[in-house]
């Protein structure tokens, strides 16, 4: 798999990149979260615009992405409207959509946006082209917050995603059992020989926590941990993720898999 490079920053090589979420619903409480976050251990900023009450002030989002630069200057910016589709706070119609995302990448400071894989093929196909001609990088990304799907189906996602055109492609899941999350594993494996971009994938929920540390054993770019507002189920606290990543990290390569 190849790396995709943001901001000098390699997603897809090496430690998985730890992602957290900023969820205010008005410029206060998003500047108290981010300044909030002071030094935690974060790699990506995730700006979850789903939760901002003003939805169609588009001068008030560009500013607060420009804010948000400003506060942290090298740390790449997600942009992210999810969808009540797949978890997320509200729902808007397609044009909606896209004008978020535009003023979004109009703003020159967003490095990546999420589209929702499940939006129809031609029209994500048409977002994701656009995305790149304004310089940006496409995230698509699928959640099931009720089941995980069969092996065979997750990859089928993941290879979908990047035949759309997607930067990286992200699937997210709801184990029931141990074996659901050996399936998303089992996933994440096999696509690793099989797709050129970056992947994303974790079971949410307390028994799918481990799919959020074993990214670089397991082929998982990014990982998402808890600010001041945990987004998923099972979301580590930031300091906590960044420990158990950098001690994997540290170890790898010193294992003897022999007997």
């Amino acid at each position: 798999m190849n790396a995709v490079i943001v901001r000098d920053m390699a997603i897809g090589k090496g430690q998985p990149k730890i992602c957290v979420s900023v969820t205010g619903r008005n410029r206060v409480e998003i500047l108290n979260q981010l300044q909030g976050l002071g030094s935690s251990p974060f790699d990506i900023i995730e700006w979850r615009v789903d939760f901002f009450e003003e939805l169609s002030d588009m001068i008030a989002i560009k500013q607060i992405l420009l804010e948000m630069n400003s506060i942290y200057v090298n740390k790449p910016i997600l942009f992210t409207f999810r969808s009540s589709l797949e978890g997320g706070q509200k729902w808007v119609p397609s044009d909606q959509y896209r004008d978020l995302i535009y003023t979004a990448l109009s703003s020159g400071v967003v490095d990546i946006i999420d589209v929702e894989l499940f939006l129809g093929d031609k029209f994500v196909e048409n977002l994701i082209s656009q995305i790149h001609r304004m310089g940006g990088k496409a995230l698509v990304s699928n959640h099931d917050f009720m089941k995980t799907p069969g092996k065979e189906k997750i990859v089928d996602r993941l290879k979908n995603m990047e035949y759309l055109g997607a930067d990286i492609a992200k699937i997210a899941v709801m184990p029931k059992s141990k074996k659901d999350v050996l399936e998303l594993i089992a996933a994440s494996i096999e696509v690793e020989t099989r797709m050129e971009i970056p992947v994303v994938t974790m079971a949410m929920g307390e028994i799918g926590m481990i799919t959020r540390v074993s990214g670089e054993i397991f082929n998982s770019a990014i990982t998402f941990g808890a600010g001041m507002v945990a987004t998923a189920p099972g979301q580590m606290p930031l300091q906590d993720l960044n420990n158990v990543l950098s001690i994997l990290h540290k170890n790898m390569g010193g294992f003897n898999y022999g007997l």
